[in-house]
């Protein structure tokens, strides 16, 4: 990468699409966002090699969602938006006429009670759900791979989908109950898989492969593009 034209790519995995810009003066790699324009402005020295630049960049991803999650607006539990549940559109109803504990029946979740208080109802309900949800898949997961696990709960860190201690106490995003099942499915699958293995060893990788039933690095990259998103969900 000698020239001083630019080259913008979708790189799976960001959020945003990535602009190569090589620059005669630079002299290191500096990743940026140019907000105006919804992409990711990759300076690179002149002579670059181009794959070691994307892969720098890619390297960089849990940058790139703290900083798209902070400038994008939020989506707020608010009466008659739509927001994203296991993956599908969900219209939010506030219904006084309901009881206050939220049901979800088709595509509508809808509680009743004051409409000051809807937007806590609606996030307990979906922690608790998320922490059903997970709570299922990890033991489903761990009784295939001949593994024990402590305990599941569920968070909101900012960062981090899942995180597996070494006395078998896993802790999520409530998050992943928001995107679609198959993508939790590959977070339990990982994290279960550190019970084994608490590295990312070659060996780590086959035993996670073998918990998920799907393409894990498929999956991976989807979770980084649509990552933005859910962290969105719920915030105003």
């Amino acid at each position: 990468m000698s020239t001083v034209r630019s080259d913008m790519l979708r790189i799976a995995g960001l959020a945003w699409p990535i602009e190569l810009r090589p620059h005669p003066r630079a002299r290191a790699l500096r990743l940026r966002l140019d907000e105006a324009r919804g992409v990711l402005r990759l300076t690179c020295p002149k002579r670059t090699n181009r794959r070691a630049a994307l892969d720098w960049a890619l390297g960089q991803s849990a940058w790139v969602d703290a900083q798209v999650a902070r400038i994008a607006p939020g989506e707020p539990f608010a009466p008659e938006t739509t927001i994203l549940v296991e993956g599908r559109n969900v219209r939010l109803v506030c219904d006084e006429r309901l009881p206050r504990m939220p049901s979800m029946a088709g595509d509508v979740l809808a509680c009743g009670g004051p409409q000051a208080g809807f937007a806590g109802r609606i996030e307990r309900y979906l922690k608790a759900a998320a922490r059903e949800r997970l709570s299922i898949a990890t033991a489903a997961a761990a009784a295939r791979g001949g593994v024990r696990v402590r305990s599941v709960a569920v968070g909101d860190a900012s960062t981090r989908w899942g995180s597996c201690a070494a006395s078998g106490a896993i802790r999520y995003s409530w998050r992943l109950y928001l995107a679609p099942p198959h993508l939790l499915d590959w977070v339990v699958a990982h994290e279960v898989a550190h019970r084994r293995h608490m590295d990312h060893s070659p060996a780590f990788r086959a035993f996670e492969a073998s918990l998920y039933d799907g393409d894990v690095a498929a999956a991976r990259a989807e979770l980084r593009a649509l990552g933005p998103r859910l962290k969105r969900i719920g915030r105003g």
